[in-house]
């Protein structure tokens, strides 16, 4: 998600809890909704107590990057992960209208401190933590705020995915 001024002062907090992300799960691919707080539909694929955190390189600082510089932050982001040894699966973010995407890593293994500093790291206001009781939005400037919501993982029917593992 990209980044700009605090996120509480922007009109990009609002369209970011109506996100949607698809993770190419070793299982399938899903995507993954948010929906009110408490409500949890789907299976979550790690084992209870870990976080998926959902970050992009993408359109870094609030400015819509060419597609040439979005392609090496995102691939910067995967050697990154890879050099770290984090599992990741290949995820798009996005509106829920499919109008705007931006290619993700969803990463297992990091702490919500970690997932903002690798955030701010690639220029973005906010990175989601998907867990079994919760799909939040986690800012990375400013106050460490999140949004709790709940969530809902639809099954996806298959396509292309890149390599998902370090």
């Amino acid at each position: 998600m990209t980044a700009g001024n605090p996120i509480t002062r922007t009109s990009q907090w609002g369209l970011y809890q109506q996100a949607v992300v698809d993770v190419e799960l070793p299982g399938g691919p899903v995507r993954i909704t948010p929906a009110p707080p408490g409500v949890v539909v789907g299976r979550f694929p790690v084992p209870h107590g870990e976080t998926i955190h959902v970050v992009t390189a993408h359109n870094p600082r609030g400015t819509r990057a060419s597609r040439q510089h979005n392609d090496r932050a995102h691939r910067q982001l995967l050697g990154l992960l890879r050099r770290r040894g984090l599992p990741w699966w290949p995820a798009v973010g996005g509106d829920p209208d499919g109008r705007h995407t931006e290619e993700s890593a969803a990463i297992v293994g990091l702490s919500d401190d970690e997932a903002r500093a690798l955030g701010r790291e690639f220029g973005q206001d906010a990175v989601f933590a998907w867990s079994a009781p919760a799909w939040r939005l986690l800012t990375c400037f400013g106050a460490e705020e999140a949004l709790t919501l709940g969530w809902r993982a639809t099954e996806r029917p298959s396509g292309p995915s890149g390599p998902s593992m370090p």
